[in-house]
């Protein structure tokens, strides 16, 4: 579990669904492209690739430690450049009961990992500026049962199907980690979804586009044949998409 240093908080929003619900999101399908190969990926410092905006460096670097593209999108549209690192660890290994919990203590292992392979590597003595890494995990509740990403298109058809008039919750987590001066500062947000009907002609092409096995419980509102049959939103869409960007400004400004 998390060390002492380390804090949960939840943040929770209600938003109705609408334009101006929709306005800080840039819908795209094309953000969720994942390779067929996702699930062997490594974590290789050498290959570690740089993401950057518009804005002025701010006095810390950061570490996005996610091989997830839509937190890259949301982690851009904050204004911050960032290295990008994932962790291989083994998820199905750590089980909680609650949903919480589970989401905190993957986040912790995924931070524990990296910070691990950087322990020989001469990161913080390039100069003055502090690093934060970032980690995060998400999970789709459902009738009270946790779920994660599907593990065949079988299990994703059966998750959606079961969104369909009626709805879920997804619970993520952030955690940064300061890897100069070891503070940790985490905490978890929830959103419910509530659905229209979803047609099976659109549940069999997500289905085909197999992009529904690489997100928690199959779980994609912005995709754009999607987005229409959401009812409501209680909550942000960010966080939906695995990274909440109050929450993580928040962990960002307590960890340093």
């Amino acid at each position: 579990m998390l060390s002492s240093s380390a804090r949960l908080c939840c943040c929770r929003l209600a938003t109705p669904l609408g334009s101006q619900f929709l306005s800080p999101i840039s819908f795209s399908l094309s953000s969720h492209s994942f390779p067929p190969n996702q699930n062997k990926r490594k974590s290789i410092i050498s290959n570690m690739s740089t993401s950057t905006s518009n804005s002025n460096s701010p006095p810390f670097k950061i570490i996005l430690g996610s091989s997830s593209q839509a937190r890259r999108n949301i982690l851009k549209e904050m204004g911050y450049e960032f290295k990008i690192m994932t962790a291989d660890i083994d998820e199905k290994g750590i089980r909680m009961e609650k949903p919480e919990e589970l989401v905190m203590a993957l986040a912790e292992a995924k931070a524990n990992a990296i910070a691990s392979m950087l322990q020989n590597t001469d990161l913080q003595d390039q100069d003055d500026k502090c690093t934060l890494l970032l980690t995060a995990d998400t999970v789709v509740v459902y009738d009270g049962v946790i779920r994660e990403k599907p593990s065949s298109k079988e299990e994703a058809r059966e998750f959606i199907k079961g969104y369909s008039g009626g709805h879920a919750a997804t619970v993520g987590s952030v955690l940064v980690t300061n890897l100069k001066t070891g503070t940790r500062k985490g905490g978890w947000d929830k959103v419910e979804i509530y659905f229209h009907e979803i047609p099976d002609e659109v549940i069999d092409n997500l289905i085909e586009e197999g992009v529904v096995l690489y997100v928690a419980g199959g779980l994609i509102i912005e995709h754009p044949s999607v987005l229409p049959l959401v009812k409501q939103v209680v909550g942000t869409t960010d966080s939906v998409m695995g990274l909440p960007k109050a929450l993580t400004e928040k962990l960002i400004r307590e960890a340093l």
